[in-house]
């Protein structure tokens, strides 16, 4: 008998237990969650009241999914990247630990001129990170719909996959942990859960982790996975040392390709912009918000470097490599338009996008101790969203009256 029909017939047994009045009640969001992972849901919506689209939630989720594939694998291959390439310079031959009992075992060098050395390597640092993530955000997820009593939501799949790519390859998985509870119970949960949150999750999980754990989230020595070595960030190299000193190291290519220090999903724009190019094709990103955030930050970028600094290196830094370093793509890409924590009217989401774009270079360059700035930037957009489409809505209402007064 075909597997997916004995599989059918096995979960079509155990619904009654999940029914109301059956043993397993309370479990019902959960077996309801697996079902209709594994299978599409059996009960469809009737009547001529509702709206019906073939692009629902856990189409989105897995668009979103998909979309961020390309970030993930170059994510995977730049830490292998960077480790391998830092235990040849220290002469270090093997890691320590159960990584490279892994390595040994399955007979993989870290020869970082090789794709599978650099890929497998990243994977041993990007794997743990991303099932905690989900194993704690999905039992986050299953707690309230439980005690809610509604179906189990995807979103934790995309918040579990968002939080690994925008973490340094280094964080101790309890920070991880610790870092998803908060980004899943504070910044969507307690607001009523999926589509009712206003900040977004993975932002909020860095953000918590960020302030919380600093020294796990900061400095030049937790971007490359190898103890002992120091790597600043391309954005930290020109607040220390300025642009000369950048530009001595890598190149604005290298910085655009991705094979830079920095979290471990974020760092190519390349990659970025393979994600945007399918987000805008199936039309679940928003084009009017990433322009309005590309607008935003150009401008910002050029006013202050036209102005320039004798004492803050980060005015010497021109509107081109503000685009490539950091977390500006991925951030413009997958978080600022995130459609339950963004601005919803059209006008909203061009003022909404250009607050993100000058938000993020005035942290970067005027606030030199934090050079990125892209996560504070969509974090200050998230809070000011809700007003920014008030502001809008209430102006259109007043320009009808006044047309049809």
């Amino acid at each position: 008998m075909n597997p997916l029909r004995l599989l059918r017939n096995f979960l079509d047994k155990l619904h009654p237990h999940f029914e109301e009045g059956g043993k397993l009640a309370k479990l019902y969001p959960l077996y309801e969650a697996i079902d209709t992972f594994l299978f599409s849901p059996g009960f469809v919506t009737k009547g001529i009241t509702h709206v019906r689209d073939n692009a629902d939630q856990k189409r989105i989720m897995i668009t979103v999914g998909v979309a961020l594939g390309p970030c993930v694998a170059m994510g995977l291959y730049n830490i292998g990247l960077q480790a391998n390439f830092a235990m040849s310079e220290m002469g270090i031959a093997a890691e320590p630990g159960w990584r490279g009992w892994v390595m040994n075992f399955l007979g993989i060098d870290y020869d970082h001129s090789s794709l599978l050395s650099n890929v497998f390597h990243g994977l041993l640092y990007f794997a743990p990170v991303f099932l905690v993530c989900n194993a704690v955000g999905g039992f986050w997820e299953v707690v309230f719909a439980t005690i809610r009593k509604h179906e189990i939501n995807e979103g934790f799949l995309v918040t579990g996959l968002l939080i690994p790519c925008i973490l340094p390859p280094t964080i101790p998985l309890w920070q991880v942990a610790v870092g998803t509870s908060f980004g899943v119970v504070i910044g969507k949960e307690i607001f009523g859960g999926t589509g009712k949150n206003f900040l977004n999750p993975a932002l909020t999980a860095r953000a918590f982790i960020f302030f919380a754990y600093p020294v796990q989230m900061s400095g030049d020595a937790i971007w490359t996975a190898v103890d002992g070595f120091s790597g600043a960030t391309p954005l930290g190299i020109v607040a220390a040392d300025g642009m000369e000193a950048l530009t001595a190291d890598i190149s604005w290519t290298t910085a655009f390709v991705g094979h830079v220090q920095g979290s471990m999903g974020e760092t190519s724009v390349i990659a970025c912009l393979i994600g945007a190019t399918f987000l805008l094709y199936t039309g679940i990103g928003s084009w009017r918000i990433m322009s309005a955030v590309l607008i935003g930050a150009l401008v910002t970028a050029t006013s202050l470097f036209l102005i320039g600094s004798d004492t803050n290196p980060m005015f010497q830094m021109n509107p081109a490599w503000h685009l490539v370093l950091g977390g500006f793509a991925f951030g413009l890409i997958f978080m600022a338009t995130d459609p339950v924590s963004a601005a919803m009217t059209q006008t909203g989401q061009w003022i909404y996008g250009i607050l993100i774009g000058f938000m993020v270079i005035l942290i970067r360059v005027i606030n030199p101790a934090y050079p990125e700035g892209m996560m504070l930037a969509i974090l200050f957009g998230n809070v000011c969203a809700p007003a920014i489409d008030a502001m809008v809505v209430k102006a259109h209402i007043k320009r009808r009256a006044r047309r049809h007064g």
